[in-house]
């Protein structure tokens, strides 16, 4: 009897122990390291990270934010995320090819703005722009993109001619020394990017916009189901009670009346590798220069 109740005592405890290490693990703060920028001038992070802390603030779950020890050009931030290593979130803009190889938490988190794009051009160079309507008119001339940057296939799968650049910052200098004649950026980027280069010889066309469907989502590993849970369920939740459109709002209205872009003369482009499940259906998540919500 006695070695019954010792043996169901052991049972148990050891019970208990169980329960109390998988309640510590489900205690346990997610860890959530992102790609620490890639230059000091970048401004591209400001946005995107704060809708990181809005939606994981808005997920219920504990967690510990912090950036990656070093930086990282985009395509090398894939690859450590794909392979688990160093990385547990990026975002970026979704392509099919990055869809079949990471978890893609399906919410434009820009709504899309990265797809509307302006062009940087040298200062003094207006009149070279005025008369273009086309894009076969504006083949005529060399834009510039990064060399891992999935617009760079977009913009040539549209007849541009378009030159590779291996760093960002080196983007402002081709053009700043003429070796490219425009730098199509997004809307939501390029006001930052001006303040940030203002020393250069570069200004902004005024009466041109691109745009091809496109958005920027958080990609996290294929097997980091409790992270992707968490921020699509906080973004969900940011998006409801309005917290997510404020911020946006909050960030950007003042940037985008600048750009003046109800007067702008829009090239539709096509984006071959646009996903075709992205939620297009869902109106409420995409800016359109005359829809503003």
């Amino acid at each position: 009897m006695r070695s019954s109740r010792r043996c169901l005592r052991t049972l148990l405890l050891a019970c208990a122990a169980l329960l109390t290490s998988a309640s510590a693990w489900a205690a346990r703060p997610l860890r959530v390291i992102y790609p620490r920028a890639e230059s000091q001038q970048d401004a591209r992070q400001r946005y995107p990270l704060e809708v990181l802390r809005l939606a994981l603030a808005h997920s219920g779950v504990a967690y510990r934010l912090h950036p990656s020890h070093t930086d990282m050009q985009q395509a090398r931030s894939l690859r450590m995320l794909e392979a688990g290593r160093a990385l547990d979130v990026v975002w970026t803009v979704t392509t099919r090819e990055r869809e079949r190889h990471l978890r893609a938490i399906r919410f434009p988190i820009d709504r899309g703005m990265i797809g509307w794009r302006v062009l940087l051009i040298h200062r003094g160079d207006r009149a070279r722009f005025a008369d273009i309507k086309t894009l076969h008119e504006l083949s005529d001339l060399r834009g510039g993109q990064g060399h891992d940057w999935p617009d760079l296939a977009i913009l040539r799968a549209n007849g541009l001619r378009v030159d590779a650049a291996a760093t960002y910052e080196g983007l402002f200098q081709m053009l700043a020394r003429r070796h490219i004649d425009y730098f199509p950026r997004s809307i939501a980027e390029v006001d930052g990017e001006r303040v940030h280069n203002a020393a250069l010889p570069i200004e902004l066309e005024p009466h041109l916009l691109l745009h091809y469907p496109s958005a920027l989502y958080f990609f996290v590993n294929p097997r980091n189901t409790a992270l992707a849970d968490a921020i699509r369920l906080g973004l969900e939740r940011s998006l409801d009670d309005g917290s997510l459109l404020r911020l946006f709002h909050r960030t950007y209205d003042r940037d985008l009346a600048r750009l003046g872009l109800a007067r702008r003369h829009i090239i539709e482009l096509r984006n071959p590798d646009f996903p075709r499940d992205a939620p297009l259906q869902r109106h409420n998540l995409w800016f359109h220069p005359e829809k503003r919500p």
